[in-house]
């Protein structure tokens, strides 16, 4: 699990990395050449931004990173205390796993009907929107493998 969290929060990475690389270099070839890097909006906006917001979320998540799941004290103590931890992360996982079925259904629909965002390139719809049902899938299971192995906190 630990391998593909690592691999897709790579790619969430990757992902920023090109954003930077196409956005900077729009700037450089409009005021240079007064030529826009044609692809570059529509890249970003249907490809990249998806997989950099959610390829990284469970790796973020595992690590204690800036993705924090806080709406209650950790000062419970006892069972209370442990029942509230395990809700706290089960709530999220179930969440997840819903956002996981929407995004799938609309992904899979995608790639069955070929849909295109007609632009500059034509862009398949399907690869575009893969991404959140990959990153939240993998965010669930940590989510739900935390809820029933890890001891609440």
């Amino acid at each position: 699990m630990q391998r593909l969290e690592d691999t897709l929060h790579w790619g969430g990475c990757l992902a920023l990395v090109i954003v930077a690389v196409l956005i900077n270099a729009d700037i450089v070839m409009r005021l240079v050449a007064g030529i826009p890097v044609q692809i570059q909006f529509e890249m970003t906006e249907l490809y990249l931004m998806p997989a950099l917001a959610t390829l990284s979320l469970s790796r973020v998540y595992r690590d204690g990173g800036h993705l924090a799941l806080d709406f209650m004290t950790k000062d419970l103590s006892g069972l209370f205390g442990k029942i509230v931890g395990r809700m706290r992360t089960l709530l999220a996982g179930v969440f997840f796993c819903a956002v996981t079925y929407m995004s799938g259904s609309f992904a899979l629909k995608a790639f069955l009907r070929g849909e295109i965002e007609y632009g500059v390139i034509n862009w398949p719809l399907g690869w575009a929107y893969a991404a959140i049902p990959l990153g939240c899938g993998v965010i669930s299971l940590r989510l739900l493998y935390d809820t029933l192995q890890k001891p609440a906190a």
